[in-house]
């Protein structure tokens, strides 16, 4: 089981280290570890820093951050279900801070979000002390919070879905997410949506040091996905462009106008949103082209045999 990563100290100051790659690293100054625990699953620190307030860490990577939390929940959730004409049955793959889920149930139609999370001790945790996060969804009467292995309930389930958001971590040795990132699993999970639905993969850093594990889950995805799109953002508190993948069996979400997103805005969504706009919409999808020409040339992909591990 890995470790949770030691802090440095000195007589004023505590650091976290975040690995990159063998080459790099991020430090985050601490203020205070609001809950350190080592799971059945993964090493959880819940902590204080300076610059991005409170964050959730999990296996030595920092999930999200109360600052910008928003950008990367914004991200993932509201291209797949403003793709989709009328989402009302949604599942949510990881999330355990319960902000996916806060953003899926803002949207009208929504009558179940089924929220899927291996580990119960970070979810009964993230509860507690991440309520800015989720503000509630859990207590919401659509949510069912399911604590079990994502890909034995995909295999299991009769459930068919408009949705299906994938918010699990980067595949990492020991980790719980290897099998849930292959060829295998996305059969299963384009299985379980409907005839127009969508999936999107949160897919990893877009740095170039670190780009392999999204190019490998793009073409892994375009073997079961006819359409299938890259786009990112820049997450502060991640320290580079951060990766989401959409797949889906009928509709193209890049051709959908700023116009007519955010017409879907106002009218599926109640409250607001900070981040995600039109505007948002038409500039997310254009990768530049020394990252489009990685996604074409990448062959390989992830399969059960042949497992892929980001480095931590």
């Amino acid at each position: 089981m890995p470790k949770a990563r030691k802090t440095t100290k000195n007589k004023k100051t505590y650091w976290f280290t975040e690995k990159f790659s063998k080459g790099e690293e991020h430090r985050h100054r601490i203020i205070k570890n609001v809950v350190t625990k080592t799971t059945k699953f993964q090493a959880a620190l819940i902590a204080d820093t300076y610059s991005f307030g409170r964050c959730l860490i999990l296996d030595g990577e920092v999930q999200s951050a109360e600052v910008d939390e928003f950008i990367y929940h914004e991200a993932l959730v509201h291209p797949a279900m403003l793709s989709h004409p009328n989402p009302e049955k949604v599942l949510i793959m990881g999330g355990g801070e319960g902000a996916t889920l806060r953003e899926v149930l803002k949207y009208k139609s929504v009558k179940e979000v089924f929220m899927l999370d291996i580990d119960g001790e970070v979810v009964d945790f993230c509860k507690k002390y991440l309520y800015s996060w989720h503000k509630g969804a859990f207590s919401d009467s659509r949510a069912k919070i399911i604590i079990d292995d994502a890909r034995k309930y995909i295999i299991q389930t009769k459930e068919k879905f408009d949705v299906i958001i994938s918010d699990l971590p980067c595949p990492i040795k020991k980790g719980p997410a290897c099998l849930l990132y292959t060829k295998e699993f996305y059969q299963i999970v384009a299985s379980k949506l409907k005839s127009n639905g969508v999936l999107v993969i949160q897919s990893g850093s877009m740095s170039l040091t670190q780009i392999e594990l999204c190019s490998l889950i793009y073409s892994t995805v375009k073997k079961v996905f006819p359409i299938r799109k890259v786009y990112s953002e820049f997450i502060p508190s991640f320290d580079v462009p951060w990766a989401f993948i959409i797949a889906t069996k009928k509709n193209d979400p890049e051709k959908i106008s700023k116009m007519e997103i955010d017409r879907r805005i106002k009218n599926r969504i109640k409250g607001k949103l900070k981040f995600y706009d039109g505007y948002t919409h038409a500039g997310i999808f254009n990768i530049a082209k020394n990252l489009r020409d990685i996604f074409s040339k990448q062959k390989k992909i992830i399969c059960k045999k042949n497992l892929f591990f980001f480095y931590k």
